[in-house]
Parts: structure tokens; C-alpha cells; sequence
């Protein structure tokens, strides 16, 4: 097969790649190590990366970062602004109803990636970064996203016996309830939401914060939250 490349966009698309894995900024030279280039044949890049708001450089350290642009340029792809669009409404009636905060996320290259958050109404509450990304195995959202995608999908997660058991279980019930593996005291209570002819296309998820503030027992913020998922897929003419 003919060779395509153009390596100026390869340079690009590292560069991106690398900064999206990092916590905090790097510096020129560090990025150029990282990518295996020298200082010289990415320093017009990062200045058109620069320049068209895609990276961020601290004018006192000189570091780089990744700015919101990718997110936003993903947030515009009319799919998923129908999907957050029609997922809104039933997610703010929900977090009022029961005082409790909730997202919704989707599978993105094998992560899972919240796309919306509604906060709680009460003055206490538990919220997830829109635009933050998790592990599939690790986390409930995960687990329900792939318990109910296609097996094409599935076939793409590294799959362990008990993770086999918790997709069986979760495709089962419809949906999926457990204790957050990361902050102890919250109940991760997730329901698909699915689209046309049945497809999963997300999942909604209420980190269930059991305090004085809360307006019901998570069973009954579970069954709020499988209502509301119904709701935001007969939105999306996908009611199963």
C-alpha cells in the first residue's frame, strides 16, 4: 500500500495524543523527548496548534497544555449534541426530584467518557467532570455500557471472568447497582439509554450520596433514574 502519511499532521496528532494523557503541562523540549522528535522539527507545530487554540502555553513557564478545543469540536458532531440535547431536560428533572446529582456518559475508544452533568439541587452533592474518562471494567457506567452494546464492541474490552459475570447480571436486570469502587459511601445506580432499533447509546448514571439532604432511599432514585432513561430514549425514538 502506498505511503500517505504527512508528516506534519503526524507531529500534530502526537502532540495531541501525548498532552491528552498527561495531568499537567509540558514543556517544548519535554513534548519533543516524548514524541521522539527534536526541538526543531515541532516548534512550527506547536505554534500552529497554538494559534488555532488547540494547545495552551503559560506565557511565565512557557509549559504546553491541552486547551477544550477537541472537546468542544466533539461536543459539535450533530450525534452527540442531539443525544445531550434530548438527555437534559429528563437529567435535571431527575436530579431535582431526588436531590442528587447525575451524568451521562458514553463508550468512547474503549473508555468511558461523561458528555453531561446535572448537579444536586441540595447543598451537598457528588459530581463527575464533563469530559472526564474511566475505565470500562472499572467503574458501573462501564459495566452497564457494555453489558448492553453490541458484541462487536464488546469483543474490543479485555474481558475477565468477573467482569463476564457483571455484564450477565447488569443485561439481565437492566441495569446496574453498586458500590463506587472510588469513593467509598456512594452507590453508583446506571441505566442505558438506548437509540434507534435498540442500540445503546449511553448510560445514565446517579452516584447515589446517601445524607440528610437526599429526597428518597437510592431504590427509589433507581427506579426514578430507569424512568428518566426511558424518557430520554423515546426522545430519541429508541424506547426498547
Amino acid at each position: 500500500m502506498p505511503d500517505y502519511s504527512v508528516p506534519a499532521l503526524d507531529k500534530a496528532l502526537d502532540i495531541l495524543e501525548l498532552l491528552a494523557d498527561q495531568n499537567g503541562a509540558l514543556s517544548q523540549s519535554a513534548i519533543a523527548d516524548a514524541v521522539d522528535r527534536s526541538v526543531g522539527e515541532i516548534f512550527r507545530v506547536l505554534q500552529t496548534l497554538e494559534k488555532r487554540g488547540y494547545l495552551l502555553r503559560d506565557p511565565a513557564s512557557a509549559l504546553y497544555s491541552l486547551s477544550m478545543r477537541t472537546f468542544e469540536l466533539a461536543h459539535r458532531h450533530p450525534p452527540l449534541r442531539g443525544l445531550v440535547q434530548a438527555a437534559l431536560a429528563p437529567m435535571r428533572a431527575l436530579s431535582e426530584s431526588t436531590r442528587q446529582s447525575c451524568n451521562l456518559s458514553v463508550l468512547d475508544a474503549g473508555r468511558v467518557r461523561v458528555i453531561a452533568q446535572i448537579e444536586s439541587p441540595a447543598d451537598f452533592g457528588f459530581r463527575v467532570r464533563v469530559g472526564a474518562e474511566f475505565d470500562v471494567a472499572a467503574t458501573a457506567t462501564g459495566i452497564a455500557l457494555a453489558a448492553f452494546a453490541e458484541p462487536s464492541v464488546r469483543a474490543s474490552i479485555a474481558m475477565t471472568p468477573e467482569l463476564s459475570a457483571a455484564l450477565a447480571d447488569a443485561a439481565a436486570i437492566g441495569y446496574v447497582e453498586a458500590a463506587d469502587s472510588r469513593q467509598p459511601g456512594i452507590i453508583d445506580l446506571v441505566v442505558p439509554v438506548f437509540g434507534h432499533r435498540g442500540a445503546v447509546l449511553a448510560a445514565l448514571t446517579v452516584p447515589y450520596v446517601a445524607t440528610t439532604f437526599s429526597g428518597h432511599d437510592h431504590t427509589a432514585v433507581r427506579e426514578q433514574s430507569r424512568a428518566a432513561a426511558r424518557s430520554i430514549s423515546a426522545a430519541l425514538d429508541g424506547a426498547p
